[in-house]
């Protein structure tokens, strides 16, 4: 079989077109995940979508519809929780999680029907990407990068202390929402290519093989994007030839970037000394100086 048979079926490069805008998407929310320590959040919203997947077949609506109003329903009110209970932030989460998960699961129950529904909803499809899903990716991939360049300062603020982004007039609480609010987007964009167990793979595994190599934030999201892209494009051609999972085949060759990116940083580390002044450093830079600055020359 030539090695270029996959791309002139017209489903693999629906797929990879669409893949790809899922990793430029989870590439750049998943940088601020990483950070943040968020992962947590994104499993959690994937599985809350349960619900309202499950309520959205049952009635004949659209599924990325029922998807979308769970897990803006969840975002909301893990956020209501922290602020008027005395919950922390995990409680809340692990509290909600539970409790959605449970509400989907009876609903699934009661439809004789929903077996598939559900296995898409886990592992996802991505074969079955149309254009027309491609096109909401798009806009998906647009508002993302549009909400990360607006509220960038915000979001390394209070990455680095909250107090500083409250003097500095950057509003944390917002930006955080901001934040959630992207997570909740990156989560329901992506579940219908990959799949709500697997989109956190997306999330995390390529944003860790690009802070090996970038010291600040823009980097750091454009590098996540391309071993993304990477990930979805490996981990096609090995479904393709060795008739694996799709989903779960891009998730693996995600997480085994990482693991490569890792060993080589680490072996790129023992060769080049501390104190070269090219030697990459191991996380970004979050610099509240930089982030103040505009303030100060304005």
């Amino acid at each position: 079989m030539p090695p270029l048979t996959p791309f002139a079926a017209e489903f693999f490069v629906h797929a990879l077109a669409g893949g790809s805008l899922v990793a430029v998407i989870c590439g750049v929310v998943g940088t601020w995940v990483v950070i943040r320590g968020m992962a947590f959040l994104g499993e959690a919203i994937g599985h809350g979508m349960l619900p309202g997947v499950a309520l959205a077949t049952v009635l004949g609506l659209p599924v990325l519809f029922g998807a979308a109003v769970s897990a803006v329903a969840m975002s909301a009110t893990i956020g209501m929780l922290q602020r008027r209970g005395r919950l922390s932030y995990d409680t809340s989460i692990g509290l909600l999680f539970v409790a959605m998960l449970s509400v989907g699961v009876i609903i699934v129950s009661h439809s004789r029907s929903f077996a598939t529904d559900a296995t898409a909803l886990l592992f996802g499809d991505i074969l079955a990407i149309r254009p027309g899903d491609i096109a909401v990716l798009g806009v998906a991939a647009l508002v993302t990068i549009g909400v990360c360049a607006a509220f960038h300062r915000s979001f390394v603020a209070t990455a680095f202390d909250s107090r500083i982004a409250t003097t500095l007039g950057l509003r944390p609480q917002r930006a955080h929402v901001a934040l959630v609010g992207l997570v909740t987007l990156a989560v329901v964009a992506s579940f219908p290519a990959v799949g709500t167990l697997l989109v956190v793979g997306l999330l995390l595994a390529p944003a860790v093989a690009a802070r090996a190599w970038t010291t600040r934030i823009p980097s750091t999201m454009i590098l996540a994007a391309a071993f993304g892209i990477v990930a979805v494009a490996l981990g096609l051609l090995a479904s393709w030839y060795l008739g694996t999972a799709a989903g779960a085949s891009i998730a693996a060759t995600a997480i085994a970037l990482a693991t490569a990116s890792a060993g080589a940083r680490a072996g790129t580390a023992r060769l080049i000394p501390r104190n070269t002044p090219h030697a990459p450093a191991t996380a970004p830079r979050v610099d509240a100086v930089s982030v103040a600055r505009p303030e100060r020359t304005a």
